[in-house]
């Protein structure tokens, strides 16, 4: 299937109306396509509602945006369902709320630029799946005036379609990738499997308790800018040298675990299954090089880390791993790329593919996680 992408100005507000604008289910519509797939008027269909809901959750995040419900571009072809927009008024109020306590934390985004591709359209039986790729940035606002100039990320999504009276309805829409959630992705619960052995100390995750502890970025023989350089290269464009892992788990961290050994982690051969073993080749790796509770295990047990106290004593090269639920084990993997002037650090990681969110905004969207930052 061909990508048919849209692209909304920069901080533009989207149009809201959610007038009941038609697509008929009928032969003709359908027969410019394959069987199972969209025709093109239909795709573009899809893809602007996508690119509608979408680029709306990132304007409520935007510092002095306007307040307003849950929209679509009035094509004239489909339109969203009740019950979804009902969701979505929720969605928006709860991002709202976010950004407020990003405020709080002394963040904002002055702008938000969100780019929609349809990358497959399966249509059976009156219902249509479409999975798409978002591409959103951020523009910091200037707050303390030493912030990078963007973040940004990319995300996938699957939405739902539903032929009912000759009308297409967005019935529903939900994250595909593993990890946190994208930055204008409305919350939602992860979980996974108990860890055990070494664990880290849980850190605070007050700004203002934050006691300074600068790093020696020339110390411990390591390269935290070639490890911050590499991430930054590989963040969205995956190094073809290694494996991915986005359908086993997550990639976050093997994606750190790749960017440690840029700037100088000795792999340490061994067991697949032993914790104090960190090894990658062709045929095989560590479970701690992929891992987040097994990296944890081995990084601790190894010395090459140690436990800060709080998140905001990150600096370059350093670790964050969350526990989203609170359970006890880690679920999340991801690394310093930058550190403003003012002391907030910036990670960039995989799943969902991230460059360079703040720790409060992270902070801002999982408040009830247990965190755990790592010198290394």
């Amino acid at each position: 299937m061909r990508k048919t992408t849209f692209r909304p100005a920069v901080g533009a507000a989207v149009t809201v109306a959610l007038s009941a604008v038609l697509l008929p289910v009928t032969a003709t519509s359908a027969s410019a396509a394959e069987p199972g797939t969209a025709d093109s008027a239909t795709a573009k269909s899809f893809a602007r509602i996508a690119d509608a809901v979408l680029a709306q959750r990132s304007e409520a995040l935007v510092d002095a945006a306007k307040t307003r419900a849950a929209g679509s571009f009035s094509d004239g072809k489909v339109r969203i369902a009740a019950s979804l927009k009902r969701s979505e008024d929720s969605a928006l109020s709860s991002l709202r709320k976010r950004k407020q306590r990003l405020n709080a934390l002394g963040e904002a985004y002055s702008a938000a630029d969100t780019t929609t591709t349809v990358e497959k359209t399966t249509v059976k039986n009156g219902r249509a799946t479409v999975q798409v790729t978002e591409t959103t940035r951020f523009t910091y606002k200037k707050v303390r005036g030493d912030e990078p100039t963007t973040t940004g990320f990319t995300a996938h999504h699957e939405l739902s379609f539903t032929g009912k009276s000759g009308k297409w309805e967005l019935t529903g829409i939900r994250p595909t990738d593993n990890g946190p959630a994208a930055i204008n992705e409305p919350r939602t619960a992860a979980t996974s499997d108990t860890g055990a052995l070494p664990t880290g100390t849980p850190a605070s995750t007050s700004r203002w308790s934050a006691r300074p502890q600068p790093k020696d970025l020339r110390a411990g023989g390591y390269d935290y800018a070639a490890m911050a350089d590499y991430a930054e290269k590989y963040w969205r464009n995956y190094n073809p040298a290694y494996r991915k892992f986005n359908d086993a788990g997550g990639d976050c961290t093997n994606f750190i675990s790749q960017a440690l050994a840029a700037g100088g982690w000795k792999q340490e051969p061994g067991g697949a299954e032993d914790f104090r073993k960190w090894w990658y080749n062709s045929k095989g790796e560590a479970t701690s090089w992929v891992g987040a509770n097994e990296w944890s295990w081995y990084a601790l047990s190894s010395k090459r880390v140690t436990s800060l106290s709080n998140v905001f004593q990150m600096d370059v090269g350093d670790i964050m791993q969350m526990d989203f639920d609170g359970d006890g084990s880690k679920d999340h993997s991801m690394m310093v790329t930058y550190r403003s002037r003012a002391g907030v650090p910036y990670l960039t990681y995989h799943s969902t593919n991230t460059y360079r969110k703040s720790v409060a905004s992270i902070i801002a969207s999982y408040p009830d996680a247990v965190y755990y930052a790592y010198r290394t």
